[in-house]
């Protein structure tokens, strides 16, 4: 499922200066296994398994948005608004 979120949410991930801007639970899923700075942690464990519930329709959209954004948190990793 990659429908695009009612609100992207754009955050410094990746090389200094970059502002990454995630749209949808495909990219934040993305964004989770591939570039995140922490390999472990409760709100991440949290934020994988929303976006996977989301994807099979079982968690809403907006859910899974907020708990990506609970693992940005958690990672110390600037939002942007």
């Amino acid at each position: 499922m990659s429908k695009d979120w009612n609100k992207p949410v754009s955050l410094a991930l990746g090389e200094p200066g970059t502002v990454t801007t995630i749209r949808n639970i495909q990219e934040a899923s993305w964004a989770l296994i591939e570039d995140w700075p922490l390999e472990e942690g409760k709100a991440l464990d949290s934020a994988l398994q929303t976006l996977e519930a989301a994807m099979k329709g079982k968690a809403s959209a907006e859910a899974a948005r907020l708990a990506f954004i609970a693992a940005a948190h958690e990672a110390s990793i600037e939002i942007r608004e």
